[in-house]
């Protein structure tokens, strides 16, 4: 017997009244996240341990928010395990900075949330409140399969507001028991992955030839940019709130942007059969890709956020890779080197001859990390595609077009 893990996300019927109180609930508890961080950082050896967290903070967080012992329970727990991250990063040499919690969510368990067939009750910072639903009809979706079934068991939730539509979603982790068998025929485990290569000139580039070019949203980056300057040069008080409203603007516009890319990602991994996405590690991307500001690092952690939230619910993973040597490598024939990148835009390999755009060959080689990782994984034979423009390639380099 084993367990299924898998994520569905749901849409939430509220009301104005309780929609406010998740407003302040998430504001809260993103302080809370903040403030257990900050405390951690007074020290030179960072504390991981939830326990010592606990102690050295509960006891403020409770005096200083509305929050609910869970809660307050939860932010820790989010919070220890950023740390963690940080602090295993520095052991491994690499470089990583203070986690900082923007994004709107909270994370509920069963404690903090009761989950119906139908709705859903959640602790806020004045009570509970009930929110209904909103499910596609019965049929082949992830829903009717790991919701609407009394074989899944659900283990707990993550919320979450998506300002472009002002919307709340409930992340639902569900947990089922299946029976392990290994197969007669000795078949090893099929899965297909997308590669995802992220960039200023191409946003994003997949192994399927599909580009996404940065040139709107650079352009229209470059234009807010400009205004703001212009207005503090100003530096009325009037040019101060309208340089406000104006980053309220451009984030709303930048959000829904990166909805409808990261739709088309989900949507590309679909249409080639692919069960998992693979992106570059985000992680310090702005010292190693040359030109890329604070604005993009933000954009692409948005990105690949939006990507995973919406592959869930297709029953897609989404996962980063580490993307050493994926711009040197050759997706042909293997060679790595630091010729065989002339330009910013092309790549030349210097062994085989083969040109190609420097970005999709950077998102081939970024699957193909993926690929080699599962030929590493415990299960062994597992047997792992590519999903290229027509076909999939396999670790050993077979190409199988598309049927």
């Amino acid at each position: 017997m084993a367990e299924m893990r898998r994520t569905v996300v749901v849409k939430l019927d509220i009301d104005d009244s309780d929609a406010d109180l998740l407003h302040e609930t998430v504001d809260e508890y993103l302080w809370a996240c903040n403030y257990v961080v900050g405390d951690a950082w007074q020290d030179e050896y960072k504390p991981t341990s939830k326990t010592e967290l606990h102690d050295r903070t509960y006891a403020d967080v409770r005096d200083q928010t509305r929050l609910q012992a869970n809660l307050v329970q939860s932010a820790r727990n989010r919070a220890a395990e950023a740390i963690k991250s940080v602090v295993a990063r520095w052991k491994d040499g690499k470089m990583a900075s203070r986690p900082e919690f923007t994004t709107p969510s909270v994370r509920y368990d069963r404690r903090s949330a009761t989950f119906h067939d139908d709705r859903v009750s959640l602790s806020t910072v004045d009570g509970r409140i009930e929110a209904e639903y909103v499910l596609p009809p019965e049929g082949d979706n992830p829903q009717t399969k790991y919701l609407r079934t009394d074989d899944s068991e659900i283990t707990g939730a993550t919320l979450q507001y998506r300002d472009a539509t002002d919307t709340f979603y409930l992340h639902i982790g569900t947990k089922t028991d299946v029976e392990f068998e290994i197969p007669d025929d000795g078949d090893a485990e099929h899965s297909t992955v997308l590669g995802v290569d992220l960039g200023i000139e191409q946003i994003a580039v997949t192994s399927t030839g599909l580009f996404w070019s940065g040139d709107f949203l650079n352009h229209r980056r470059r234009e807010y940019e400009r205004v703001r300057g212009d207005l503090q040069r100003t530096g009325t008080e009037s040019a101060h709130r309208t340089i406000e409203r104006m980053g309220d603007r451009e984030t709303r516009w930048v959000e829904d942007y990166l909805h409808r890319l990261s739709k088309a990602l989900v949507q590309e991994a679909v249409a080639h059969g692919c069960d998992r996405i693979a992106f570059e590690e985000l992680t310090d991307i702005r010292d190693r890709m040359p030109g890329v500001k604070e604005f993009h690092a933000w954009a692409f952690r948005r990105l690949y956020d939006y990507t995973a939230y919406k592959a869930e619910a297709e029953g897609i993973d989404t996962t980063q890779v580490d993307p050493a040597y994926t711009s040197q490598r050759c997706s042909k024939c293997g060679t790595t080197l630091r010729e065989n990148r002339p330009s910013q835009a092309k790549f030349c390999c210097q062994k085989c001859g083969y040109e190609v755009n420097a970005d999709y060959n950077a998102a081939k080689n970024i699957g193909f990390k993926m690929l080699r990782a599962g030929q590493k994984s415990p299960h062994g034979g597992a047997t792992r595609h590519l999903a290229l423009k027509s076909g999939t390639l396999n670790v050993n380099g077979e190409y199988s077009p598309a049927e």
